[in-house]
């Protein structure tokens, strides 16, 4: 009859229709595992929801763990004046990274040294080596009873994996937390008294630090990128050397387009900026910041500084005149009183 034939037609046809919306979800759902924040468009109200796929969250960070591994001795340095120094590694995801350290020589205290992580700041990856630059300023650490350790970030000399950039990815500041449980490990170092050094990028990648882990007793930064990230977007133009990779270069583009501007979606860039959790800052912070600084405006440091004092929390301010990103003109005094401050709390 030809009813009950149209009406097979019709259950066939349905069938069909629901099979091909299986596929579509299966696909969908499979792509979306791969790479989350590909599929992300609008904005997203419900903060819980933000947390679960965004790729820069605070409370994200928190969440995840990071063992570090033991660090392995490589080659043996020339000795500093009190000091030995070696290129060492450790694994950070699966990551080989390389990294300067130094050890005091002398005697050990009973609970062992206390220990600096050293970040350094914005250098070309392709160009960067383990024993270049900052050498100044590890001797200054190094020598008055600090064990000291550097990390490359992975990218960087013959550290293994991509070098991502550090403020549209947060993979130099995982390397950095696993660093810090790798030097707890050290027989040499007391894992109660671990302090944390950043310069430029590196004193973004510290402040991050200390909004997550709670073991990193006090922090001092020079010249930092230690502002907001909706204050990244409009306040800062960073200046210098190219970032090597096209993700390094296109975070802000990519993350308006995902996000929206920090306007439409406050939720969004609040939770992926340090600044937002200094209530729970694990210690004190020491920032130093020339005033004629062309890489990172000096304005950072003092609106951080203005923000760490609503928090209630303890910060000191070290503006220098006429000085520049590294501080050269007043390098000694800086040094001196980052020294000081470190002694306070570590020692």
């Amino acid at each position: 009859m030809v009813v009950p034939m149209f009406k097979k037609i019709i259950i066939a046809l349905g069938l069909l229709v629901i099979l091909s919306l299986i596929i579509s979800s299966s696909a969908f759902f499979k792509n979306t595992s791969k790479n989350i924040t590909d599929n992300i468009s609008g904005q997203m109200e419900e903060g819980e929801i933000i947390d679960s796929i965004n790729p820069l969250s605070i409370k994200q960070l928190r969440e995840n763990d990071y063992p570090g591994s033991e660090i392995v001795i490589g080659e043996e340095l020339e000795n500093g004046s009190n000091y030995q120094r070696y290129v060492a590694s450790y694994k950070s995801e699966g990551l080989k990274i390389y990294g300067l350290l130094t050890i005091p020589n002398g005697q050990k205290p009973e609970k062992g040294w206390p220990a600096i992580i050293f970040n350094h700041g914005y250098i070309a990856p392709s160009q960067y080596k383990t024993t270049e630059r900052y050498v100044a300023y590890l001797d200054g650490f190094a020598r008055n009873g600090y064990v000291v350790f550097k990390p490359d970030y992975r990218g960087h000399g013959e550290s293994e994996g991509d070098a991502t950039g550090s403020y549209g990815s947060n993979s130099y500041t995982i390397d950095v937390l696993n660093a810090v449980s790798s030097v707890k490990k050290l027989k040499d170092v007391d894992p109660s008294a671990i302090g944390m050094w950043g310069h430029s990028m590196g004193g973004f990648i510290t402040l991050r630090n200390m909004v997550v882990r709670k073991d990193i007793k006090v922090g001092v930064i020079w010249a930092g990128v230690v502002t907001s990230y909706p204050d990244l977007l409009t306040r800062w133009r960073r200046g210098g050397p190219t970032p090597s990779t096209p993700q390094a270069r296109g975070w802000r583009k990519l993350f308006i387009e995902k996000f929206g501007d920090p306007q439409d979606n406050p939720d969004f860039w609040n939770s992926i900026s340090a600044n937002s959790y200094l209530s729970d800052i694990s210690g004190p912070i020491q920032l130093h910041h020339g005033t004629a600084d062309e890489s990172v405006p000096v304005e950072f440091s003092q609106t951080l500084e203005k923000q760490m004092k609503e928090a209630g929390k303890t910060v000191e301010l070290y503006t220098y005149d006429g000085d520049n990103h590294n501080i050269s003109n007043s390098f000694n005094i800086a040094m001196q009183r980052s020294i000081e401050f470190f002694d306070k709390y570590l020692k």
